[in-house]
């Protein structure tokens, strides 16, 4: 009897050891690209109106959900219960030949601008066309610009903006081409993002509501340094400058425009001093006659919101102010109510969390709208039938996103979804539905209906797991407390598939460190990236935690950085690096890092500051020493190099070159107009000078980050030096 338990023991350990050798293993192409065969499917779902329609190659197609709610989520999105067909691919292939326009390959980039109209637009190299399902006929269309970029479509007066030659134009709904500059160039930029997209800044064009005033943005860069940036494909290399304010220096003059449609004329906004100021937060009032502009000052620690007469440009009055010792940061519009538009919502961590609040349109705080220790993380828009505002918060945990129902009139909170993980959501027109995409460590994505009115949930499809068949790594999540002894600090640590807890394992830290940015959270894998899992596939131990200075944890938990950029993270992570010590399967004699930008910074600043701690390390795209990086967000955080020495001093890398003690490699972008070359370049000049050495690859006409095989090609090199330095 003990002999065939013997047998069947010895069995059946060959059969758990052979079915894990037969588990695949992943490629960098895997985890790198997107659409591969480890790459989870996804529900192409929009509003029309109040109606999910699921938009794929060959049909649109309206999900009935109360049949959904009966049958419960599915694996597989063709099981997914639909309801009626409002139109085919050879439906409209049909109009638009009888238009003698092109066809359509697939359905899944059609629009529904309209959410009482049976009208879906497409939008085509050459030609934007809308058509009615229902009659089967083209009732608009408009020719694309070639050549043209920044395209801002207004669906209620169709009117376009959009770029070319570097100036701004209108193609109004009847066609006609109407140019709103004249003088543009690379000195003079027109209704193009400013501020280097800092403070919420993405786009230079804002329509009314009504689509016939352009608000628009004019940049004037002629005094600022350019930047000499090579471009080396011709024979002999050319100059190809970036115009890069360093911290300190001159800096861009910014104006605002409105332009009106109906003249074809544009007046200016009263701004006041425009030099040393910025200027954001863009927003119209309801009725077209208002715009609102939130202006900062260059110490960045005073704002103050501004309306603006649109037919005149006068400056009406001051709406709200905020200032900080630190500094303010105001990324975010004005929202106006819906059903009162004497009323908007205005978001601000002003009392030390990113919060919601309720004005009128005389500046008047009417209510808090949200309060307590965490952060709104986003505003989905508003139910109307409830008079609330849908958000996102971290009120549930941390390192959760969760959708809430704040009703404007008492401020009762109402959680939506199902208190898991992170969830992103998607309105429906009026605002009673949300489609909500949203994964947890238990799950790796699923899509749901949920109801704003009444809160429930109707699960439309959860993919099948694609990664059931490869061997995966194992990822735990945990805290530890930081520097100061009392603030929890999340980490993500992922070890082998075959993980053996007596042996001895290469460790990496992965890190970034820097504001704007976390690196964990309750999502699938609690936000894992691919080179982790391909890192720990390879045998390595892969850690990554968010220091204090990184974001969506309060105003304190940010700016204790301030000045000091590096010297409060640094001892965050390397409590991390105790931590890991502390484990016994971390081999700490092979302990590496990795970051980029300013996980570059990091990385580069934990290798001469800690020079016995880390063995093997890659730094990518670092900043090296802050006078060197751009205004806005270098002196957000470091103020000048005039006005703080010593900040700038204590956060120059080259100062510490002599400190190098292991293996580093730095890889930059050789066109890199984010963190310029000249970090790089003058720290292995630093390094030389020193008598320490570093190994350096650049990528050619790349910027800030690599793409398509470059990052393939990337992540193989940053893989290889690893395992030929910290593995052995």
């Amino acid at each position: 009897m003990i002999k065939n338990r013997f047998f069947f023991l010895i069995s059946l350990l060959y059969i758990v050891t052979m079915v894990s050798a037969q588990k695949k293993l992943f490629t960098h192409e895997d985890l790198q690209r997107g659409g591969g065969p480890t790459s989870l499917p996804v529900l192409n779902a929009k509003w029309w109106g109040n109606t999910l329609v699921k938009t794929n190659s060959g049909e649109c197609v309206a999900y009935n959900l109360k049949a959904q709610a009966k049958v419960g989520v599915c694996s597989n999105a063709n099981d997914i219960k639909t309801g009626d067909t409002l139109f085919t691919l050879s439906q409209v292939n049909e109009v638009l030949r009888k238009g003698s326009l092109a066809t359509q390959k697939s359905l899944r980039g059609v629009a529904f601008p309209y959410a009482d109209k049976p009208f879906a637009m497409f939008v085509t190299p050459a030609r934007r066309v809308m058509l009615d399902w229902k009659d089967n006929k083209i009732i608009w269309t408009a020719e694309r610009v070639k050549g043209a970029s920044g395209e801002d479509w207004n669906a209620c007066s169709r009117n376009l903006a959009y770029i070319k030659d570097d100036n701004l134009y209108v193609t109004d709904a009847e066609g006609r081409q109407l140019q709103v500059s004249v003088d543009g160039s690379r000195e003079l930029v027109y209704g193009q993002s400013v501020h280097r997209n800092e403070w919420g800044i993405n786009k230079g064009t804002f329509w009314s509501p009504d689509g016939m005033k352009l608000a628009y943005y004019r940049m004037d860069q002629s005094m600022v340094t350019d930047y000499p940036q090579v471009n080396i494909d011709n024979r002999i290399a050319l100059h190809a400058p970036d115009k890069y304010p360093m911290a300190g220096m001159t800096s861009h003059e910014v104006s605002v425009g409105i332009y009106d449609v109906a003249n074809q004329k544009t007046v200016w906004l009263d701004l006041g001093e425009k030099k040393d100021h910025y200027f954001t937060g863009i927003a119209w009032s309801p009725d077209n006659k208002l715009v609102y502009v939130t202006i900062l000052n260059r110490d960045q620690n005073h704002d103050e919101m501004w309306s603006f007469s649109a037919e005149t440009g006068q400056r009406i009055a001051k709406i709200y102010e905020e200032n900080n010792e630190k500094y303010v940061h105001p990324e975010y519009a004005p929202i106006f109510l819906p059903w009162d538009s004497e009323k908007f919502v205005y978001q601000t961590e002003n009392e030390g969390f990113s919060h919601l609040y309720l004005f009128d349109t005389k500046g008047n705080k009417l209510k808090d709208l949200t309060d307590g220790p965490f952060v709104v993380t986003s505003v989905l828009g508003f139910c109307k039938q409830t008079k609330s505002v849908i958000v996102t918060t971290t009120e549930a945990h941390d390192l959760q996103h969760n959708i809430y129902a704040v009703n404007v009139e008492n401020g009762r909170r109402v959680l939506l979804d199902n208190g898991e993980g992170v969830h992103n959501g998607v309105l429906s027109a009026d605002g009673s539905m949300v489609l909500d995409t949203w994964s947890s460590p238990a799950v790796k994505r699923q899509y749901d209906v949920l109801s704003a009115i009444k809160p429930s949930a109707t699960s439309l499809f959860r993919p099948d797991d694609p990664w059931r068949d490869y061997a995966v790594p194992n990822i735990t999540s945990g805290s530890i407390k930081a520097a100061d002894g009392v603030t929890d600090l999340y980490y993500r640590l992922i070890t082998p598939p075959d993980f053996d807890p007596s042996k001895k394992y290469p460790t990496i830290v992965y890190l970034y460190g820097g504001p704007h940015t976390r690196l964990v959270n309750a999502s699938w894998g609690y936000n894992y990236r691919g080179w982790e899992i391909y890192m720990a596939q390879r045998g390595y131990v892969m850690f990554v935690m968010d220091n204090r200075g990184s974001n969506e944890r309060g105003l304190a938990f940010e700016n204790v950085t301030h000045k000091h950029l590096g010297e409060v993270e640094m001892k965050d992570q390397m409590c991390g690096v105790e931590f890991l010590k502390s484990l016994p399967y971390v081999d700490a004699d092979r302990m590496g890092v990795h970051g980029w930008s300013f996980g570059g910074f990091m990385t580069t600043n934990l290798m001469v500051s800690y020079p016995d701690v880390f063995k093997v390390a890659v730094a990518g795209g670092p900043v090296i020493d802050w006078s060197l990086y751009e205004v806005m967000y270098g002196e957000r955080y470091m103020s000048t190099p005039q006005k703080n020495p010593e900040g700038y001093k204590g956060s120059n890398l080259c100062l510490k070159a002599g400190n190098l003690k292991g293996r580093l490699k730095i890889i930059f972008g050789y066109n890199d107009p984010v963190c310029v070359p000249q970090h790089t370049l003058s720290f292995a000049r630093a390094c030389a000078d020193a008598g320490t050495q570093i190994d350096l690859f650049a990528y050619p006409g790349a910027g800030h980050n690599m793409s398509g095989h470059d990052r393939i090609h990337l992540y193989e090199q940053i893989t290889r030096y690893f395992d030929d330095f910290l593995k052995r």
